[in-house]
């Protein structure tokens, strides 16, 4: 099964990975990052994991927007993957993604201002 890399104790990060939950299920095994004893998987280590999402799918990573577009389209929302996949939108997305993920990895006890 697949697997979704989530920080649970981001509340943006929380707050889309519940709302996205019931689609995602029956694809996803969803696994919150920042519980304790989570140290990594398949030699990343946990503190690589909270720099950017990681998706597990069959033998290797997806990481960054290209896990985000993955599950995203996995929950239904084809239109939306589709447009940011075309060139100019992937290439926006993915400079957004960077700097959201830099921002973010700047936050602690769910207290973060982009």
């Amino acid at each position: 099964m697949q697997k979704l890399f989530f920080d649970g104790s981001c509340a943006l990060c929380r707050r889309e990975i519940n709302w996205l939950a019931p689609k995602l299920k029956p694809h996803l095994e969803l696994i919150d990052i920042s519980a304790d004893g989570f140290s990594g998987f398949e030699g990343v280590t946990k503190t690589a994991m909270m720099q950017q999402i990681h998706l597990w799918r069959e033998d290797h990573f997806l990481i960054g927007i290209d896990a985000t577009l993955h599950y995203w389209q996995l929950a239904g929302h084809s239109w939306l993957v589709a447009l940011l996949r075309l060139p100019p939108c992937y290439w926006l997305a993915k400079k957004a993604y960077a700097y959201w993920a830099a921002k973010r990895s700047n936050c602690s006890s769910g207290n973060c201002t982009l």
